[in-house]
């Protein structure tokens, strides 16, 4: 089948390097791997950050109605795709394109991370929450790739088509098991305002909490435009600033760790933390967020509750002096991600989601 894929939030192309745009890419590759075209429709990014911002979304508004004119157009030229689908739609990055283009063209739309949020209704997100609702109601499928995004949707639509898709890597070149000697402690992520200077600050609470004669380093690994701020809030002599990595790097820095630590504030899953786990890390966070949809408390990592520094603190310190815990979470958690979160099983789900679709037109 012909798909026609689409990320307001963040394009599979966009140049810098995040989550979304990594959940972006291995959606089209999860597609392409149950036999499918899925190519990018557009690039069109429909970030609007504040609400209040009226004038953004009469600007977007324009740019959607021209872009919707292109596409329309080379479809009436080409032939329509099978499928409009839409990775993560919400009230701050509405699709503004697929709903009237699959209207329009008699074909499903079909969404991947979509969520809702009553809370969310204020200024112009009331108006882009309003669209996404519209969409989501007349989906073809909408694949959930969290409990806390299905139970929202489910709320606003009981009736609607929604299916689990863990939140998945492509384990093909997959690294071998972490020996997890030493105390090199890991953490990788963006460096940045909102959710991840919130992380970074309790992170930086914990480790005040850690008792004095514990012997640890921490490697972090990320940049962005708060990396003075970040440094100056962790001003320990234990840790070591990697900045930006490649891919590659970043394995190889996993691989010399024997946890990972991040406490996860507002994150939608974390990919990060299936990456750590593919190399036999136990990780420490809270269960806060999607978190927990990628780590097991006393399975694949240690989870202390949403805003307990100190149980943060106390978690780090069990991984750090008890190596028999950390061989047996890593352990169980590369086994997690191969079992649970493999492209083969998104794949072959969301191959089963389309068919439902299609048969259900």
């Amino acid at each position: 089948m012909r798909i026609a894929f689409y990320a307001p939030l963040k394009s599979p192309e966009h140049p810098v390097p995040s989550g979304d745009r990594q959940m972006a890419r291995l959606l089209i590759a999860a597609l392409r791997g149950g036999g499918h075209t899925a190519e990018l429709v557009s690039e069109l990014r429909a970030y609007l950050p504040d609400a209040t911002d009226a004038a953004a979304l009469a600007s977007l508004e324009s740019a959607a109605k021209s872009e919707r004119d292109r596409i329309a157009a080379l479809w009436r030229a080409d032939g329509p795709p099978d499928f409009w689908f839409c990775y993560h739609p919400y009230c701050k990055a509405p699709d503004l394109l697929g709903p009237e283009l699959a209207r329009r063209f008699d074909l499903p739309w079909i969404s991947a991370e979509a969520s809702l949020s009553r809370r969310r209704n204020q200024g112009i997100w009331t108006q882009t929450q309003a669209a996404v609702e519209q969409a989501i109601a007349g989906a073809g499928m909408n694949f959930g790739l969290t409990a806390r995004d299905r139970q929202g949707l489910r709320e606003y639509f009981p009736d609607a088509r929604i299916t689990a898709l863990p939140p998945f890597l492509d384990l093909g070149q997959s690294p071998p098991l972490a020996p997890l000697n030493g105390n090199r402690l890991v953490t990788v992520a963006m460096m940045r305002a909102g959710d991840k200077m919130d992380s970074y600050r309790a992170l930086g609470a914990a480790l005040r909490l850690l008792p004095a004669n514990l012997d640890w380093r921490l490697t972090i690994a990320g940049d962005g435009p708060l990396r003075n701020e970040v440094r100056a809030l962790l001003p320990y002599p234990q840790i070591e600033w990697a900045g930006k990595l490649s891919t590659a790097n970043v394995i190889g820095l996993l691989q010399s760790g024997c946890a990972y630590v991040w406490p996860g504030c507002g994150e939608a899953f974390g990919l990060a933390y299936l990456e750590a786990q593919t190399c036999g890390l136990p990780v420490a966070a809270w269960a806060t967020a999607g978190v927990p949809e990628v780590v097991t408390h006393n399975r694949t990592g240690l989870l202390a509750a949403e805003g307990d520094v100190s149980g943060l603190a106390a978690n780090i310190t069990r991984l750090l002096t008890d190596l028999d815990l950390r061989q047996r979470l890593g352990l169980a958690a590369r086994q997690q991600v191969f079992q649970r979160h493999s492209l083969a099983n998104a794949t072959y789900i969301l191959d089963h989601g389309l068919r439902i679709a299609l048969e259900k037109r």
